[in-house]
C-alpha cells in the first residue's frame, strides 16, 4: 500500500490529524519534525537558532530523501515542500495530501516569533508571507486537497472518505 503524506502550513495539524489517520487505518505514523529532532539532537527552534536556517532544511530535505517505509502516514514539515528532490522521493511511494487551512486559523495558533515554533523561515518573515510562498508548493505537490477543520478526528475521517470517493487503495 502507498504512503499518505501529509502537507500544509504549520499549525494545520498535521501531526495530530496524521496519528488519528494512522490509527484509523492501521498504518504507521511518522512526524518528520521528530526525525529531524532525532538526527539534529536538539529541538526544532534550537538548531533554526543554533544553526541557521539552511542547515535545517538541509536536515529536513535528508530525511525526505531517505525515507522509506510502506502502509505509513507520514507528517511532513511545513518546508518540506521547499525540496524539490525530498518531494519527488516520498511521492514515488505515496500520495501527497494538502491539509489547506485558511491563514486566519493558522495565524491564530503561531506564537509571535515563529522561531519558538520551529517554524523554517527566514527571520523577520511572517505568517502571512510564509503562507504566500508555500501555497503554489503545496497545490503542486498535492494529489489531494482537504480542507483541515477543528476536530483531528473529523479531518481524519475526511481525508479517508476523499481517498476512498477517488478510488484509491487503502
Amino acid at each position: 500500500m502507498k504512503n499518505i503524506i501529509l502537507i500544509g502550513m504549520p499549525g494545520t495539524g498535521k501531526s495530530v490529524v496524521g496519528r488519528a489517520l494512522a490509527e484509523r487505518l492501521r498504518y504507521t505514523f511518522v512526524d518528520v519534525d521528530d526525525l529531524i529532532v532525532e538526527a539534529a539532537g536538539k529541538s526544532l527552534p534550537e538548531l533554526l537558532r543554533a544553526e541557521g536556517l539552511e542547515a535545517f532544511l538541509a536536515v529536513e530535505g535528508r530525511i525526505g530523501l531517505t525515507l522509506d517505509c510502506e502502509d505509513t502516514v507520514i507528517a511532513t514539515g511545513g518546508s518540506m515542500v521547499l525540496s524539490d528532490e525530498a518531494m519527488a522521493h516520498l511521492k514515488e511511494n505515496g500520495i501527497a495530501v494538502w491539509l489547506e487551512t485558511p491563514l486566519s486559523q493558522i495565524a491564530e495558533r503561531m506564537p509571535e516569533d515563529l522561531t519558538d515554533r520551529g517554524i523554517a523561515a527566514p527571520a523577520g518573515m511572517t505568517i502571512r508571507e510564509i503562507y504566500r510562498q508555500r501555497t503554489p508548493l503545496y497545490a503542486r505537490y498535492a494529489d489531494l486537497i482537504v480542507a483541515s477543520r477543528e476536530g483531528e478526528d473529523d479531518t481524519a475521517r475526511q481525508v479517508e472518505e476523499v481517498m476512498r470517493t477517488v478510488g484509491m487503495r487503502l
